[in-house]
């Protein structure tokens, strides 16, 4: 298995620390608000990989922290007239029903910032007392001009690293590079004691030492969204090398954004669309949903970015739509049962060999896709000639390789054919409102009553009429007909 590697910029093999087992910490979110698609994104990006190297028989750790003190926390806070820890309360139960409803696995671990006051105390004294730190008036930075490694995970010019540290101007640091380890206590703000005096943590060493504490001095993935890079982790990789006095993380992933018209997704810029909206809007039921939107995010590859859009998702819809098509008719008896053919095995066989080669290339999950449509199209194309067995295989080798993935784990029989309609994703136009799934089933029907009788021109017209308003028939063997959107 290969993973990009940020601190390095080039695709590696992947060796853990320890055979057999691996250890991840991701930054998580701060707990201030809904959570939108750029951080469903994150989480589907980082499950699908964890998913995965369990797969592949890794033993995983893996921990995912929330921010619960911040600027924007205390603002939310006195915004509203409530307690800081109710809104982190409130947020936090926002976020562990929106990955419930996309299937994004619990973390090994959840730490809280709040709850590692004395591991963070500790890791700050540490770099204190090797004389990368200086204290002023109750705050404590971090040195970084003594720190000669510093900017080779973003590999930026110093010029550039200065300018966004410029961004908050603190006329009293040593240098403007230099940044917060500790920040004094104000008025009205949540704070602990210190040796430096009551305060609370600066944003970066509050992951430094939720990950040490969690996965030792060296671990092996730290990921995030690219945005991180610089400065929360070069900050990460300077402050925990100081404390510890040994290597930190060994591999950087990062994910690209989400945009909304090439623009990244971000509440500051105020384009996005919360996890919530999505699914409460979306004309299907949540598991649906979700796989439609893990579908939509995962035809990219993480490290680019995805532009948020109805089209897309829709497409998205479609293409698990055929998927799970296939199911039901693969449920079906076949007409003449026979033998499995070698030929057909070696298919299957093929298809999971292309996956897991796929996966070990730095997660390709577009091309996985792409692979599972093209399966697709070869099963359709020889599905009256399977066996049982064979249709029981081909749903079993689709869920086997789809389960990393989060994908095509439904049972067919409830999986919605309904059109996916999140915002201008409906397809439908105005004169097709009355075009309701009672109103198309007394469309079926009639031709049915129409098609006992012979009269099949009736028959055909009402086919014609459901077909301009975008509703597909589908005459089974069996006598029945199905419909969909």
């Amino acid at each position: 298995m290969k993973i990009f590697n940020t601190l390095t910029n080039h695709k590696e093999p992947f060796v853990p620390l320890v055979p057999s087992r691996v250890g991840i910490y991701v930054c998580g979110v701060t707990v201030y608000d809904e959570c939108h698609v750029g951080h469903a994104r994150s989480a589907i990006v980082f499950d699908v990989l964890r998913r995965y190297l369990m797969y592949r028989g890794y033993q995983v750790t893996y921990v995912k922290n929330f921010t619960d003190v911040d600027d924007k926390i205390i603002k939310r806070a006195a915004d509203e007239g409530i307690t800081c820890d109710t809104v982190v309360g409130k947020y936090m139960h926002a976020y562990s029903r929106d990955m419930k409803r996309l299937g994004v696995g619990i973390p090994d671990v959840e730490p809280r910032a709040t709850e590692h006051m004395s591991d963070i105390i500790r890791m700050i004294q540490a770099i204190l007392d090797k004389g990368l730190a200086y204290r002023i008036d109750g705050d404590v930075y971090y040195r970084v001009s003594d720190c000669p490694a510093y900017g080779r995970l973003s590999r930026r010019p110093v010029a550039d690293m200065q300018a966004v540290a410029r961004v908050e101007v603190d006329t009293r640091k040593h240098d403007p590079m230099d940044f917060s380890l500790w920040k004094a206590a104000k008025p009205g703000e949540p704070a602990w004691d210190s040796p430096w005096g009551r305060g609370r943590p600066g944003w970066h060493i509050e992951c430094s030492a939720m990950s040490v504490r969690h996965l030792g001095a060296t671990f092996d993935i730290h990921g995030g969204g690219k945005d991180l890079i610089f400065p929360h982790h070069e900050n990460e990789i300077a402050q925990s090398c100081t404390a510890t006095g040994q290597a930190f993380a060994r591999y950087w992933v990062h994910h690209g954004f989400v945009t909304i018209d090439e623009a990244k997704m971000a509440k500051s810029l105020g384009n996005f669309f919360t996890v919530r909206e999505i699914v409460e809007q979306s004309n299907c039921p949540e598991p649906v949903t979700a796989e439609v939107l893990r579908y939509f995010l995962l035809s990219t590859h993480y490290r680019g970015d995805v532009n948020f859009a109805p089209a897309p998702m829709a497409a998205a819809k479609a293409a698990l739509d055929n998927i799970y098509d296939l199911f039901i008719r693969l449920s079906e008896p076949p007409r003449h049962d026979s033998a499995p053919g070698t030929s057909f095995r070696n298919t299957l066989t093929a298809f999971q060999k292309t996956f897991e080669e796929a996966m070990d290339d730095d997660l390709n999950t577009p091309r996985v896709l792409a692979e599972c449509q093209h399966l697709r199209a070869e099963v359709n194309q020889g599905q009256q000639g399977l066996s049982r067995e064979e249709r029981r295989d081909v749903r079993e080798t689709f869920r086997r390789c789809g389960a990393p993935l989060g994908l095509f784990q439904l049972d067919e029989h409830t999986w919605s054919f309904r059109e996916l309609s999140f915002g201008a994703a409906s397809c439908r136009t105005a004169a097709d409102q009355d075009c309701t799934d009672e109103w198309i089933q007394e469309q079926i029907q009639q031709r049915a009553q129409a098609r006992a009788q012979q009269a099949f021109a009736i028959a055909d017209s009402i086919r014609e009429t459901l077909a301009s308003r975008g509703i597909i028939l589908e005459d089974r063997p069996d006598g029945s007909t199905r419909w969909k959107r």
